[in-house]
């Protein structure tokens, strides 16, 4: 006798992502290890986008944290380390954040049968929150 196969999610769920982060803890991250560090969590266009005339804008870092972290979250990969740098929140000509997925992460996706992942981002004084919802295969 075979095992039945786990019922699918019902019409219209989505494996929603949430993730919160505190600029406090990256600016002491920052500290102790450089701005180099952020380079291990954030490509150089992300870095770029993150930058102002006075130099990072840590509330922009912390959001694309954020974002990473909630699109990793809606693809439910198990004993699996998010990979950073395959992960990536640009910024649409409207101003909104759109994910692109490389690499590793782009096969996740495609073995989760999602073919993107939108999401949105808010700041507030010392937080960035972000929420993503997956695109499935059509």
């Amino acid at each position: 006798m075979t095992a039945a196969a786990e019922p699918g999610p019902p019409a219209g769920w989505a494996n929603l992502g949430l993730d919160i982060v505190s600029a406090g803890r990256v600016r002491e991250l920052i500290r102790e290890h450089g701005e180099p560090f952020l380079a291990r969590l954030l490509t150089e266009r992300e870095l770029a986008d993150c930058r102002t005339a006075d130099g990072i804008n840590v509330l922009a870092v912390c959001g694309r944290i954020a974002a990473k972290e909630a699109a990793f979250k809606t693809l439910r990969v198990a004993d699996s380390i998010l990979p950073w740098l395959d992960i990536e929140v640009r910024k649409a000509p409207g101003g909104w954040p759109l994910i692109e997925l490389h690499g590793r992460a782009a096969r996740l996706a495609d073995e989760a049968g999602v073919s993107g992942i939108t999401v949105s981002i808010s700041h507030d004084v010392d937080y960035a929150v972000a929420v993503g919802a997956p695109i499935p295969v059509a």
